[in-house]
């Protein structure tokens, strides 16, 4: 990803910070004089002294968001990748299927309009106006839990909410053989099943946001439609201990699982797909210090600090949860891509590295991770003990390219409270499980 060298210093200072070769003061040292670091801990926040000479790792800054995102996409759906215009792949006695994705992403979730509002809106307009009226949105859930009619409301917004829910909006349903179809083996032997409604559409039209590069091509349609019977294949203890790194989808087992499944879904169904790419942006505010090295602090970091730990520390655990899943981030939108599946996501992969790789020489004995309270599988729920080790051990640990962070042998430390908490209705299964 790095330019040469030669290049590096060819560039601006605000383009040079955003070059990923270009970022080793984003792993910092820690001396004598150092100030103690903010580690997450579930709904709360640490402040401790690390022992010197411990490099800590920060994010790259947010790279500046589109000046225009609505503009943004109108362009990307008139020149989408090695495909026609939307607009020049509709009829008006077409059925269409638009897939969205789910609540696990964004994390936390962002401010409205949400990424996902602003591209549906913009489909059904070019559907309305070409006179598409057969049209479906479809929830891409996969095994995740069913999102509630608020949580869908809030994703898609008030204009699409308002005309299509509940008989044309809803959430899909992987565990109905009724609404699922098979489409054949993979030359690995794995079966592909899909929903139905996807399968007999003439049109299916995936909208995606990419965090990581685990999201989107292939994996979006394949897995997100999917039912049990396809993701056995890839979501097993064998397969995604051979995963090596999530980012870096190309040596992940899933992957490339998802990705022969997708190809052979592409042979039976016409997919249009758009994926979006957000920055770094996660706190605002009154929060922005959280973005910051602690040794570059202001007085006012400092007390605004001092001001959020007493503020957490003298609520109740649930009061703290409720507050931190009801914060909503300004995530800025950094890219857009619109058209063939693996051309996109290949646009869409680049943009994310750019925004999220930091370069970090040598493994290190002990990594220290801090888990927070939100994950995946618990947004506006609960963080509990099986969710934690799901995300220090599947997740922290995998998000590297070449080498893990820790070497073989070494040791993971993971902070996080721990409670014997869950959410009886989210996880239910997980309370025997786990007892």
């Amino acid at each position: 990803m790095a330019r040469p060298e030669a290049k590096l210093k060819e560039l601006k200072t605000a383009e040079l910070r955003h070059e990923v070769g270009a970022r080793s003061e984003l792993v910092v040292k820690v001396n004598r004089r150092s100030e103690r670091r903010i580690i997450p801990y579930g709904e709360e926040f640490l402040f401790e002294k690390l022992p010197v000479g411990t490099r800590v790792i920060y994010p790259p800054p947010p790279l500046d968001p589109l000046a225009d995102a609505d503009q943004a996409i109108r362009y990307a759906l008139l020149h989408p990748e090695n495909q026609d215009p939307l607009f020049a792949q509709l009829s008006p006695n077409m059925r269409v299927t638009i897939a969205i994705d789910d609540i696990s992403l964004p994390l936390p979730q962002m401010r409205r309009p949400d990424i996902r509002e602003r591209l549906l809106n913009q489909v059904l307009q070019t559907l309305a106006d070409y006179g598409v009226d057969d049209v479906h949105l479809v929830i891409a859930t996969s095994l995740h839990r069913r999102m509630t009619e608020a949580e869908i409301r809030r994703v898609v917004g008030e204009r699409a909410f308002k005309q299509y829910w509940p008989d044309r909006l809803y959430n899909f349903d992987a565990e109905n053989r009724a609404e699922l179809a098979m489409l054949g083996k993979t030359d690995h032997g794995e079966e592909v099943w899909l929903s139905r409604r996807a399968v007999e559409s003439d049109l299916l039209i995936y909208l995606n946001i990419n965090l990581v590069p685990m999201d989107g091509g292939h994996k979006s349609v394949a897995v997100g439609l999917a039912p049990y019977q396809s993701l056995r294949h890839h979501h097993n203890v064998g397969t995604l201990r051979d995963s090596h790194s999530y980012m870096d989808p190309t040596r992940s087992a899933l992957h490339r699982s998802s990705d022969r499944m997708g190809t052979l879904i592409h042979e039976s169904v016409n997919i249009f797909q758009i994926e979006t790419a957000v920055n770094t942006r996660m706190y605002g505010g009154m929060l922005d210090f959280l973005h910051k090295n602690e040794d570059h602090f202001t007085d006012w970091d400092r007390t605004r600090l001092k001001g959020f730990q007493w503020t957490m520390r003298n609520m109740s655990n649930e009061m703290r949860r409720t507050v931190l899943h009801n914060y909503a981030a300004p995530y800025g939108m950094i890219g857009v891509w619109a058209g063939d599946t693996e051309a996109v996501h290949q646009k869409a992969l680049a943009r994310v590295f750019q925004q999220y790789a930091v370069p970090v020489k040598g493994q290190a004995d002990i990594l220290i991770v801090g888990v927070p309270y939100i994950c995946p599988y618990n947004v506006n729920s609960i963080m509990n003990p099986v969710l934690v080790q799901c995300t220090g051990l599947g997740y922290l640990f995998n998000m590297y390219r070449n080498k893990p962070l820790v070497r073989e042998g070494g040791t993971m430390i993971i902070c996080h409270p721990l409670r014997d908490e869950f959410h009886p209705e989210h996880h239910p299964s997980y309370i025997e499980f786990f007892h």
